[in-house]
């Protein structure tokens, strides 16, 4: 299961070497609510390896602001606190697994 990442534990749950993906959701977006299971699925393939998080835009609005997220769903890969990718939209699980692959 993906962690849920607020405005408050942002810092707490992105402070590390590890890759971290954010997918930034709304409970009212359909596309968002059909890849809620790939996310999961991906957080526990990669448990351990890669942090996955899920980050709900209109509870957390400074932290949606801070990455510029305009359209949902969003996914936003971090690497040493960087962004190093944006994938917006509904996306095949083998986009995330190669970009993770790549980063990881």
């Amino acid at each position: 299961m993906a962690l849920e990442i607020t405005d408050k534990n942002f810092e707490e749950v992105t402070k590390t070497d590890k890759l971290v993906i954010i997918d930034f959701w709304a409970t009212w977006c359909g596309p968002c609510r059909a890849m809620g299971p790939v996310i999961d699925e991906l957080a526990k393939e990669y448990e351990g390896q890669v942090v996955i998080g899920k980050c709900n835009t209109d509870e957390n609005n400074d932290t949606a602001m801070n990455f510029g997220v305009r359209n949902i769903p969003m996914f936003a890969f971090l690497k040493n606190g960087e962004v190093v990718e944006t994938l917006v939209g509904s996306q095949p699980k083998a986009n995330f697994v190669k970009l993770i692959e790549s980063y990881k």
